[in-house]
């Protein structure tokens, strides 16, 4: 957990360095006499640029997957009263505001993953 975040603090600090060059070049290709406004011509194209190099760096990893686990539900697919599972959170899959969730038995949580078979946000369960 320490590693990854120093990772990325050092991707930023790098990718903070590198608005410099930017800019220097932009106020020297805009002779603007008000340095504020050459300094934030320069900030906004930077921001263009780095908008997506941050996207990059900060873009959150999920090591595990989220479920959400009632006891007492009805299965959605067989009907018993029994504890439930589903699926909130995984990489690539997001149903933590889900107005509907469906909740399964272990059973037919077990068949559904299987249905899937390999997919990824089925990785890991129960």
């Amino acid at each position: 957990m320490v590693k990854n975040f120093l990772i990325k603090y050092g991707l930023y600090i790098f990718r903070w360095q590198l608005s410099t060059p930017i800019l220097a070049i932009v106020i020297s290709l805009f002779p603007v006499k008000n340095e504020w406004l050459s300094a934030t011509i320069a900030n906004f194209i930077g921001a263009l640029i780095f908008f997506w190099i941050d996207k990059i760096i900060f873009k959150p990893k999920y090591n595990y997957d989220l479920w959400s686990i009632k006891e007492n539900i009805k299965c959605v697919d067989c009907g018993n009263i029994c504890r439930g599972y589903r699926l909130v959170l995984s990489d690539k899959y997001n149903k933590i505001n889900d107005p509907q969730p469906e909740f399964r038995c272990e059973a037919c949580s077990q068949h559904k993953r299987n249905s899937f078979g390999q997919r990824k946000h089925y990785r890991r369960f129960l």
